[in-house]
């Protein structure tokens, strides 16, 4: 007879983690220091029946997470939203760590979440580029609009403003180099994957290469839904009895970056791509505003490049 998985919760930050586990059908809290001896100590609280859960709390899940799947645990890593989203219909209104480690616990019994595994190496150091370069670009913007607010204010200095520009020089070139180092690794490690991407009418580069990124190659989610929830661009539709009737917009939860590049890519997709096409105009028949049917596009755009990504092939667009 198979054994009962034993749920084990774990809200960890910076310094420390703290654990939830179910003995005898009550939870047992303990803390730990987030490093090796901490892991080791939470490691002989564990048996091989155990599945432990735990957030994407930045990068300080990481560690942990490898160090107990090297030692064969189980190990769920969940999306912080998520969990929140579980509590709030628990109606728990206690934010401690005690109590936000129990909670993924329960979250783990009852939802009974996919296990994670190690990602490969070149997926963790995209991931980390494009960190830096998502902050590079904040960065440049927050400079560009503060040169442009001190240049209306008339009383910019010339020495003031050449050290912003050369400031904002710099940072581009930044970029630029991070961007190039990118696109050579993702093309190193996922060359055919990026080439028929690209096949996809309205998917470019940039694009690609970003799904290759935040899809880990395409390994982390089982179907486009569950990506497209990911991104956020999952629609969601304010309807209930007969007073709330509300229009159907897309559910933010994902990355604001590949959302704006994906809907980018609609425009020429709702002309080259036959499938978006014909959608679009469907939509657009139907009197749907012009927005809803270019995020529909996106959708479709996911879609193909999901099967396209899982199938290893290139765009067909007779394929049924």
């Amino acid at each position: 007879m198979q054994s009962q998985t034993n749920y084990a919760g774990i809200d960890i930050s910076k310094l420390f983690f703290d654990v939830a586990i179910s003995i005898d059908g009550r939870y047992e809290h303990y803390k730990f220091s987030n490093d090796e001896a901490g892991f080791r100590s939470l490691l002989k609280l564990l048996s091989l029946d155990s599945q432990v859960v735990m957030e994407a709390s930045g990068p300080y899940y990481l560690k942990l997470a490898c160090y107990l799947y090297r030692n064969g645990i189980a190990v769920s890593v969940v999306n912080p939203l998520v969990i929140r989203r579980f509590c709030q219909m628990r109606m728990t209104r206690a934010k401690t760590d005690k109590k936000d480690s129990r909670m993924i616990a329960e979250y783990g019994k009852t939802e009974k979440p996919a296990l994670w595994k190690i990602p490969e190496q070149q997926v963790i150091t995209l991931q980390q580029m494009e960190a830096l370069v998502l902050n590079l670009n904040k960065e440049i913007t927050a400079l560009s609009n503060q040169l442009e607010s001190f240049t209306h204010s008339g009383m910019l200095i010339r020495q003031l403003e050449k050290m912003i520009r050369k400031e904002l020089v710099h940072k581009q070139k930044r970029l630029q180099e991070l961007t190039d180092v990118m696109e050579k690794l993702a093309e190193q490690h996922y060359a055919e994957m990026l080439a028929n991407l690209e096949s996809i009418p309205g998917i470019g580069k940039k694009t690609a290469m970003m799904l290759i990124v935040l899809s880990g190659g395409f390994s982390r989610f089982d179907d486009h839904r569950k990506l497209s929830s990911y991104i956020g661009i999952c629609p969601r539709i304010f309807d209930s009895g007969t007073s709330v009737k509300g229009k159907q917009r897309i559910c933010k939860m994902g990355m604001s970056r590949i959302r704006a590049m994906l809907y980018v890519c609609t425009w020429s997709a709702k002309s080259c791509n036959r499938s978006c096409k014909e959608l679009y105009d469907r939509l657009i028949a139907k009197g749907k505003a012009k927005k809803q049917a270019l995020i529909a596009v996106a959708n479709k755009l996911l879609k193909q490049a999901f099967a396209i990504a899982t199938q290893k092939t290139k765009y067909n667009e007779n394929y049924l």
